[in-house]
């Protein structure tokens, strides 16, 4: 069957087995695989000729809404546990941009959210998590125990077994709102003093305007978030103070044409959003739109047209995160090559072997596949590792060995881990093949 990523960018035939005794099966066979959830990976990382889905094992498995801990199988997805935790008061300890995602991709890409400034990855919340291994022997895993294998496969891509089930902690919420407010800033000196200003707030991101030039450069919207408390709602709020946010009732049925992306629709867009939003609005949001406004349209990657597209996500140490961000930024506004989504975020230390965070900025771009693109993208990373940098793993489909050596100096103790619980490299994806990861 025909598979892509989020990205739609590789496109592959590969075989899928979705039951656990069909992956013992292989695993006996010597074959090489990689586990999927979603496919909300944009790239490579979750592709491979032999595939085991793990989206059949959906099940909540304890859930105890006295103490906020969650068990579950590696398929269920974040919507799900959404939908169950929320009206009990307990909220994810850590949410990328989309609920769609499943739990065991939330380990192996050690997801990262608005907060990590704060509260670090996902993986910083885990208990323990339950691994197949090469010889189909399941071990539990976790800080103290077999603690080598959790820190490798804490943003490890699946490249040490398989995932079988997770536990972890909830943050206890009064309301399923968030206090937020927005302020416009005029470049991304401005975006970056104000991320530093504001560190203490659990919430921030910040959409950049990627083609603004000269003293518009970087000129960006922050958004900042606290979860509400329930003194905080209207009365009609308060009848109904944690609703699950709703399905989206949308969705994009074709691929957008080549011409839809130009420069120009991207200026266009860009100039609107910028001066839509007013110099400074507190407001009360619910936490979809706040954590997920790009799930509100289904397919929206249908719009990036047949080719897709990558999205190139990066982190800049702290020390230079301004410097670097003044440079990436200059290099694509000379390009021309904007971005609809360019999103900036503030992270905090970095956590196990290979997991993308570092204390730092973290800019995420999404780009169009084509050749000249691929030129941008090189020059980019040049950038990106003069400033000490590297790119993530789930997001990435082009990334060259090289960079990620650099990217990544505790690659050597994730190699050994590797080939001591699967010294015939079973688990692989075209990424760690393309990467060298063996």
């Amino acid at each position: 069957m025909k598979i892509s990523n989020w990205g739609l960018f590789p496109w592959i035939d590969a075989q899928t087995v979705s039951s656990k005794e069909e992956l013992i099966d292989q695993l006996k066979e010597k074959s090489t695989l990689i586990a999927r959830g979603m496919g909300r990976c944009y790239g490579d990382s979750s592709l491979n000729d032999l595939i085991w889905s793990a989206l059949q094992y959906s099940e909540i498995v304890e859930f105890d809404d006295r103490t906020g801990r969650v068990t579950c199988e590696a398929g269920v997805t974040l919507e799900k546990i959404l939908s169950v935790v929320v009206p009990k008061g307990w909220f994810l300890p850590v949410t990328p941009g989309t609920k769609y995602v499943s739990v065991g991709g939330a380990v192996a890409s050690d997801i990262h959210g608005k907060n990590h400034h704060n509260l670090g990855g996902f993986c910083q919340h885990l208990f323990w998590f339950k691994l197949m291994l090469a010889d189909g022997k399941i071990v539990t895993c976790s800080s103290t125990d077999n603690s080598d294998l959790f820190n490798a496969t804490c943003g490890g891509m699946g490249l040490t077994g398989c995932i079988l089930e997770a536990s972890f902690q909830l943050l206890k919420i009064e309301t399923s709102y968030i206090r937020q407010t927005q302020l416009k800033l005029p470049n991304i000196d401005a975006a970056i003093d104000a991320f530093e200003q504001m560190s203490a707030v659990t919430y921030s991101v910040a959409w950049i305007d990627c083609l603004a030039t000269g003293a518009n450069l970087g000129r960006s919207v922050l958004f900042l978030g606290e979860h509400a408390r329930l003194d905080e709602l209207s009365d009609r709020e308060r009848q109904e103070p944690l609703v699950v946010d709703v399905k989206p009732k949308r969705s994009i049925p074709f691929y957008f044409p080549k011409f839809a992306l130009s420069t120009w629709s991207v200026k266009l867009f860009n100039w609107v959003y910028y001066y839509g939003h007013p110099a400074k609005r507190e407001s009360l949001v619910h936490y979809g739109p706040f954590f997920y406004p790009l799930d509100k349209i289904l397919h929206w990657n249908r719009m990036y047209g047949r080719r897709g597209f990558t999205q190139y996500q990066c982190v800049i140490p702290k020390n230079c995160g301004r410097e670097g961000m003044n440079a990436i930024l200059k290099e694509l506004s000379q390009s021309g090559e904007g971005s609809f989504l360019a999103v900036l975020k503030l992270l905090g230390p970095e956590d196990f072997l290979i997991s993308f965070p570092m204390e730092g900025y973290t800019l995420a771009l999404d780009i169009p596949i084509k050749s000249k693109n691929f030129e941008l993208m090189n020059r980019l990373d040049q950038i990106v590792l003069r400033y000490g940098g590297r790119l993530y793993l789930s997001k990435d489909a082009r990334m060259p060995a090289e960079m990620m050596r650099k990217g990544y100096p505790k690659l050597p103790q994730f190699i050994d881990i590797k080939q001591k619980f699967d010294p015939n490299r079973q688990f692989e994806s075209l990424q760690s093949k393309r990467l060298g990861l063996q």
